[in-house]
């Protein structure tokens, strides 16, 4: 039998790429199958995303049952859900349509207007794209997000104006199922030339 040993190049941290993070496109926008092919032009950088960057958590429910004499017959989960939180910081016609909804937001020769109204719970595709430590590149593809939580934005003249939404990653079967899937790859120099060309939509 082969012991793996550790092994320090495989700890890493998430940083962005140069060209952006986090793209979102309409529902039913092609999905990437892979960690560096290039994004469908749907896809439109929302900017630069806060210091605190992704978090992504999980929820779930077990169901445990014991007998009459205590011992545990059944134990199983019985829900889960997933979430992925971070807040915009720049403020542009992607950023807010991301927060309230691309009905609400027009631009017209720079010039915006935003309507805050109840949200409808539209949902759009998010790729997350993270330069990890050891020239890999990981994308984070969900297929079907709606917004499950706004958190509030504070305006002076020390805070950064943020936009911070969670949304939620809904089960799609073009992932077999799945709520969102994550692809890893080595990047190389011209990988990572190619790479950063074709994600730069902002």
């Amino acid at each position: 039998m082969t012991a793996t040993k550790n092994n320090k190049k495989n700890v890493s941290l998430g940083k962005p790429m140069v060209a952006g993070v986090a793209y979102r496109a309409p529902a039913g926008t092609a999905l990437p199958a892979d960690a560096t092919s290039e994004l469908d032009d749907a896809f439109a950088c929302v900017g630069f995303i806060g210091s605190d960057g992704i978090t992504n958590a999980t929820d779930t429910d077990t169901t445990t049952e014991t007998d009459m004499g205590g011992v545990t017959v059944i134990n199983e989960i019985s829900s889960y859900a997933e979430t992925y939180q971070f807040i915009m910081i720049e403020t542009k016609k992607e950023s807010l349509q991301a927060r309230y909804g691309d009905a609400n937001v027009t631009e017209q020769e720079g010039k915006i207007s935003v309507s805050h109204t109840m949200p409808t719970g539209e949902s759009s595709e998010w790729v997350f794209e993270i330069l990890m430590t050891g020239n890999r590149v990981k994308r984070i593809v969900i297929p079907d997000a709606t917004p499950s939580e706004f958190g509030d934005i504070t305006y002076n003249s020390t805070t950064v104006i943020g936009y911070d939404v969670t949304w939620a990653a809904n089960p799609d079967d073009r992932i077999d199922g799945a709520t969102s899937k994550e692809y890893i790859a080595p990047l190389g120099a011209a990988a990572a030339a190619a790479l950063v060309n074709t994600i730069d939509k902002a």
